[in-house]
């Protein structure tokens, strides 16, 4: 039997699945993972320093412009569209065999393909608020703005992302816990499991089928009941749902 076969029977016969995604999910979307190489190689040439600190509280606090010029041209592309991961993941939840999305990922494209139950673990592009007042802001204010962007009360309007060095959000950390744990299918895509605290929600997994699905090998592979090292939405493009 070959993979894809494999695949279709697992998800044939479960429907308590949990999908958890990372970057490799946005990139069939034309969104490159800024932490790739080629990411490293452009924050580095572009800015001087790695991407890791260019998104981190810490840059955030002390050099906020910049820090905005760099979060705008880098991770926020407001024309892309979802890809056929995106698609068949809010058909598997329409059909009552997907139960959550968990992403890592901040551009909102599982909401565009029509998911409903969708966990942001890093927060998201589309909401932003001001750290003085609370008013909340879309997108388009944002990349509006000139240099940092301000509020009517003054204060600064940051995004709703999770930077470097700041926690993940206790409501949907235990949230995406739960899922996990509940699910008789975990289907993860599109990441490489390796940066925490994310990567650890594997280890609350108790069911019976894990499904990898990613380019590159993981450090959870030979725990999968499944691993398939291609693109995620070139894979799932090709399940049938009944």
């Amino acid at each position: 039997m070959n993979k894809i076969s494999e695949l279709q029977e697992i998800i044939d016969n479960s429907d308590n699945i949990v999908f958890f995604g990372g970057a490799g999910v946005s990139t069939e979307s034309g969104i490159p993972d800024f932490r790739s190489e080629n990411g490293v190689f452009k924050s580095l040439e572009k800015y001087g320093h790695s991407p890791e600190y260019l998104v981190s509280h810490s840059y955030y606090l002390s050099h906020t412009e910049e820090f905005f010029n760099y979060y705008k041209e880098n991770l926020i592309f407001k024309d892309a569209k979802p890809n056929p991961a995106h698609l068949k993941l809010a058909e598997l939840e329409k059909a009552g065999k997907l139960k959550a999305v968990i992403t890592q990922n901040i551009d909102g494209l599982h909401q565009k393909a029509g998911s409903k139950n969708v966990l942001e673990l890093h927060g998201s592009i589309h909401r932003n608020y001001c750290e003085f007042c609370k008013r909340e802001y879309d997108l388009d204010f944002i990349l509006k703005s000139d240099g940092v962007p301000r509020c009517e009360c003054g204060g600064i309007v940051k995004p709703d992302v999770v930077l470097y060095e700041e926690p993940l959000n206790n409501d949907v950390l235990s949230s995406s816990i739960n899922y996990i744990a509940n699910a008789d299918t975990l289907i993860i895509g599109g990441t490489s499991l390796v940066v925490y605290p994310a990567a650890g929600l594997v280890n609350y997994f108790n069911g019976s089928k894990l499904v990898l699905i990613n380019k590159s090998e993981t450090p959870y592979d030979n725990l999968a009941s499944l691993v398939i090292n291609d693109a995620i939405g070139e894979t799932l493009e090709q399940i049938k749902i009944e």
